[in-house]
């Protein structure tokens, strides 16, 4: 019985904590929520990805920083390419995703579920017609898809960053 009673003390204690350490993330979840709403009601927003998904290849985990940059008259990418390419490019260095778009369409829809926007934009002054399926969670996680007409598609895991 004696080492009964301590033991249960510190579970108590343990579920106490847990309990208000629980309401502080639902606040701090929701602050995050609003942050995300406020980025995509302005149509600016920063995508850092995390991880590369090419076609018919495992998961990458990215080491360096890697972005797409979202503004109401600017599109900014700089992403890394990892697949097959139908077309090799003339120069060694545009290899990657590397693009600045000042011409594009751009929509975004709510998702199927509480919390999540669909975004797609489409470049049209760009060497190549780029297609960006961009998903959104209010936690501020995405998940990026790129299609090019000249490679397989690849996709990317990351979150949005707060500026």
């Amino acid at each position: 019985m004696k080492t009964l009673c301590p033991l249960l003390v510190t579970m108590l204690v343990f579920i106490l904590l847990q309990s208000c350490s629980t309401i502080q993330t639902a606040t701090q979840k929701e602050q995050k929520a609003l942050r995300v709403k406020e980025q995509l009601a302005s149509s600016d927003f920063t995508f850092c990805a995390m991880s590369a998904n090419p076609m018919n290849f495992r998961t990458i985990h990215l080491t360096s920083y890697y972005d797409l940059k979202v503004s109401k008259d600017t599109i900014q990418a700089y992403l890394p390419y990892f697949g097959r390419a139908y077309t090799a490019p003339m120069d060694p260095a545009e290899g990657g995703i590397k693009f600045t778009s000042t011409c594009f369409d751009y929509s975004m829809v709510q998702g199927k579920h509480a919390g999540n926007w669909k975004i797609t934009i489409k470049t049209h002054d760009t060497s190549r017609s780029f297609t960006l399926l961009v998903d959104i969670w209010d936690n501020g996680s995405a998940h990026l898809t790129v299609i090019d007409p000249n490679r397989q598609t690849i996709s990317f895991q990351g979150n949005l960053v707060d500026e």
